[in-house]
């Protein structure tokens, strides 16, 4: 199966809160990493179960998703009723039809406030 397709799947089996099929997408070992957050999380399971446990009242757009070979990036909008709209860009390695890494830049849309000397130069989105 191509690479993109294991990344779409992923993203569809999350909104489908089908825990069981995200991890057969998964390699035991797998190590995805949070930069923004410091974290790195372990395995197969930690990662179905910290998406698994995160707070109700999201949904998951896939903006697009670019793959190369084995690498594969994704972004996606993760609205969500009370905690606002978040965005993800996901580096992922995919292997013999599993994913085995992982790289992810977590924000809030706005999180990251535009200091006044560019206001010449940007418009707001």
């Amino acid at each position: 199966m191509e690479s993109a397709t294991i990344v779409r799947m992923l993203w569809d089996r999350m909104q489908d809160r089908d825990w069981t099929g995200v991890g057969r997408l998964l390699a035991a070992d797998v190590v995805v990493e949070w930069p923004v957050s410091g974290e790195r999380i372990l395995g197969r399971d930690n990662y179905v179960r910290v998406n698994a446990e995160y707070p109700e009242g999201w949904s998951i757009d896939v903006l697009r998703i670019v793959s190369s070979g084995d690498e594969v990036v994704s972004e996606v909008e993760v609205p969500h009723a009370t905690m606002g709209v978040h965005r993800v860009a996901s580096f992922w390695t995919v292997r013999n039809d599993l994913i085995v890494g992982g790289r992810e830049y977590w924000t809030e849309l706005g999180a990251d406030p535009s200091p006044a000397w560019r206001a010449p130069y940007v418009q707001r989105m």
